[in-house]
């Protein structure tokens, strides 16, 4: 929703904007509720990687809540400028983060373990690349929807191996926060002429952040339990506040 307001950013040059009026509270930020509805997807990243660190799970898994938290601010960065650069740096690190996925989901079955962090890592840089010159639009959203589905089946082979109850429900979780935060997102793009005559304005874009914030917590605690059982360190699911996270306990060996 371009709007003529005077805006410290100049001029919209990304190529998609959502239903939020721009600069409607401040003239430093553009979209100011899809920028400010990220920092849930921070915190709860932030949550995750002490956790990691603390009990020190695998490296992936710290890079993987660090990973979190570039897309977040990354997203802060184009909803607050609505520039077309920064709009890179909202969807790049959505592919990098899929393969970083597809890493975790995928390596403890590889039987050539050290090609496919190096083939992920040269995939990543090559779209980044590519992406930067081409600008992809609707080829990236197939291209991201692709990556998506092919996790899919192997985050289904976990949850059905999965006996814990506890871990059962955080891939539930995960599924659920998906399904709303899909259709927040959806409404607010396909019907936004309609939200805008409305009193109020949901703001599904925002509310899209901060389903798909809870919704990257949920799937990474999860896999880190899933790791866990493989590595025999006899994981559980405990909650600080509400929030669920995983102990572990190491064989001395370890």
């Amino acid at each position: 929703m371009a709007e003529s307001i005077s805006s410290f950013w100049g001029p919209v040059t990304s190529t998609k904007e959502c239903c939020e009026m721009n600069y409607a509270y401040s003239s430093y930020i553009a979209e100011f509720c899809n920028t400010i509805s990220n920092i849930p997807t921070i915190l709860l990243a932030l949550i995750g990687l002490i956790n990691a660190l603390r009990q020190r799970f695998e490296k992936r898994f710290s890079v993987l809540h660090v990973s979190n938290m570039t897309l977040a601010i990354g997203s802060m960065l184009y909803h607050a400028t609505l520039q077309r650069v920064q709009q890179q740096s909202d969807e790049t690190p959505m592919v990098w983060e899929v393969l970083l996925y597809m890493y975790i989901l995928y390596s403890p079955d590889w039987h050539y373990r050290s090609t496919m962090p190096i083939f992920l890592f040269v995939y990543g840089a090559l779209f980044a690349a590519a992406h930067s010159v081409f600008h992809f639009g609707f080829g990236f959203k197939v291209h991201y929807i692709i990556l998506i589905l092919l996790c899919i089946p192997r985050m289904y082979k976990y949850y059905i191996y999965t006996q814990d109850a506890s871990a059962k429900r955080l891939a539930k979780l995960f599924i659920v926060t998906f399904v709303f935060g899909s259709l927040f997102g959806f409404c607010d793009r396909v019907f936004c002429k309609e939200i805008s005559s409305w009193p109020i304005n949901p703001q599904g874009h925002a509310l899209w952040h901060v389903f798909m914030g809870f919704n990257s917590y949920f799937a990474n605690t999860f896999l880190m339990f899933c790791r866990a059982q493989q590595r025999e360190w006899s994981p559980k699911v405990l909650h600080l506040m509400g929030v669920p996270y995983v102990k572990i306990e190491k064989p001395k060996s370890q």
